[in-house]
């Protein structure tokens, strides 16, 4: 095992597991711009025409020119003559003339001659024909002009964003009912163990159901990815090894949970060996939990061998399957955790030169957010279930201390 006593950094890990994977070529599908939410944009979208297409009132008020408000006040307002209403949802042909005012609401076309728009609350109509202005008003002022927003031929959307409800919005805009995506990379997922059994099976003294499996491939669609579950493999190394070639053949992607014991760890590490080169990128990296994880590429398709214990392997999952997924949808945008500022409720210990990742209960007060630490052996689930956040806890750091201010990402 001495491969496995080589612990490596997080982070070196996950860069190198990064910088061996070769550019990815994400084949494309078009769908529905609605269906489109959280899938990644394949190309880059130009603006067809310019938004606005007309120049708009952003209030509702009076189209006007804006000299004739020059100086007006509540002692001494501006007379102008109401001259009628801009139409909704038409051309507008009448045109503001000098000392002429014309109603016009939130999102109509502004008149030919007006360049301004006068709040409604600002003004007064007397016997709808003199309307005074209480308030002088300048140029453009409350209207956005032809293009304000985008002009024609301008990037509006850029390809690899993560598509959010506004950007479907901003497809919308221009009519762009169909999009084009990346298509999901086909993860496989495999769970070895001869304890495990089905979860709809009945387990018998000593076996326990695959959770793994099923948190794997919920992770995996919640971050982009389409999960492809495969049978649950006994520890025998000519079975795993038919298993594991198989998902490799077949997917773009291979995550493997591997048994609790250090032999089915090293029998996952050879059996990721015989797939292609460069092969093994890390055996151990010094994270808690999760620490006995393998990061491979192999003739650049990415595989991951992870712990055994649900907790851990949904800790090293967030870790290195999302930013591999990531990578494999050529997603451009920046990674944000969101995370809260909290006050630690208890002390939290830590091993120096070891990340440790501790599952904490967020809460919030009168005074702020506390973050009550959750003490927990990494292969009990409900410890996590119960959890809302995550406090990492940085390799030179050797604990927190009850009561400090402390950064925490939610899950």
């Amino acid at each position: 095992m001495p491969q496995f006593l080589k612990l490596q950094p997080p982070f070196e890990a996950r860069l190198k597991l990064l910088e061996n994977l070769p550019q990815f070529t994400s084949e494309r599908e078009e769908i529905d711009t609605l269906s489109a939410l959280k899938r990644v944009l394949a190309c880059d979208f130009y603006a067809p025409h310019p938004l606005p297409e007309f120049p708009r009132s952003t209030v509702d008020g009076y189209a006007v020119k804006s000299a004739d408000t020059h100086g007006a006040s509540e002692s001494l307002p501006s007379i102008l003559t109401f001259s009628g209403e801009a139409p909704m949802g038409q051309t507008v042909v009448q045109s503001v003339r000098p000392g002429q005012a014309i109603l016009i609401h939130t999102g109509g076309m502004l008149p030919p001659g007006a360049d301004a728009v006068v709040m409604l609350e600002q003004t007064q109509l007397n016997n709808g024909a003199d309307l005074e202005i209480f308030r002088s008003v300048s140029l453009n002022e409350n209207v956005i002009l032809i293009g304000e927003d985008v002009h024609t031929n301008d990037l509006v959307i850029p390809a690899g964003r993560i598509i959010r409800p506004v950007e479907i919005g901003g497809l919308m805009s221009f009519g762009a009912t169909r999009v084009e995506v990346n298509k999901r990379p086909i993860v496989g997922i495999l769970s070895s163990g001869d304890e495990i059994v089905e979860p709809a099976t009945q387990p018998q003294p000593g076996q326990v159901r695959d959770i793994n499996t099923t948190t794997m491939s919920a992770l995996v669609i919640e971050s982009g990815g389409d999960p492809r579950p495969y049978p649950i493999i006994p520890d025998n190394e000519e079975t795993l090894s038919q298993a594991v070639m198989k998902a490799y053949n077949e997917c773009d992607m291979v995550l493997i949970t591997a048994g609790s014991s250090a032999s089915t760890r090293d029998l996952t590490a050879d059996v990721i060996k015989k797939l292609g080169v460069p092969g093994v990128l890390a055996h151990g990296v010094n994270v808690r939990p999760g620490k006995p994880t393998i990061l491979a590429v192999c003739d650049g398709k990415p595989v991951i061998g992870l712990p055994g214990n649900p907790v851990s392997a949904l800790v090293i999952a967030d870790l290195f399957v999302r930013p591999v997924i990531r990578k494999l949808l050529n997603v451009s945008d920046a990674v944000f955790h969101p995370g809260i500022t909290a006050r630690l409720t208890a002390n939290v210990s830590s091993a120096a030169g070891r990340e440790d990742w501790v599952p904490v209960i967020l809460s919030s007060g009168s005074d702020g957010y506390s973050a009550e630490p959750i003490f927990f052996k990494s292969n009990l689930i409900f410890n996590l279930v119960r959890a809302n956040a995550l406090l990492h806890i940085e390799a030179d750091v050797t604990g927190v201390l009850a009561g400090a201010m402390v950064q925490v990402e939610l899950l």
